[in-house]
Formats: C-alpha cells, structure tokens, sequence
C-alpha cells in the first residue's frame, strides 16, 4: 500500500455502501431473540424441576 490517502478513500467509498438494517428489521430480531431466549430458560427451569422431583423421588424411595 503506498499511497495511505488512497487507501483512505476506498474505506470511505465501502462505508457508504454498506445497508444498515431499518428500525422494523432491528426491532423484529431483538423481539425473536428475546422471545427465543425466553422460551429457552423457561424450558430449561421446567427440566430442571422435573429432574430434581424424580431426584428426590428416587432418593426417597431408596433410603
């Protein structure tokens, strides 16, 4: 690279031809996330509860 200017200007011409998402594209992915991420913990607790009653229930019935 031997002219830093040039280089500088080909930055600056990608730049603008980037297309950010819109304010609608944004906020449907943050939603999907959310709800996704949600659904996912809710899951996961439901397991865990299960687990540990049949945990308990085993433990108990062996003792």
């Amino acid at each position: 690279m031997k002219n830093p200017l040039r280089f500088i200007q080909e930055v600056k011409q990608e730049a603008f031809k980037i297309t950010w998402p819109t304010k609608k594209d944004t906020l449907t992915g943050g939603l999907t996330v959310f709800a996704l991420a949600s659904i996912a913990a809710l899951f996961f607790l439901l397991l865990d509860q299960i687990l540990r009653f049949l945990l308990n229930l085993i433990l108990t019935i062996s003792f």
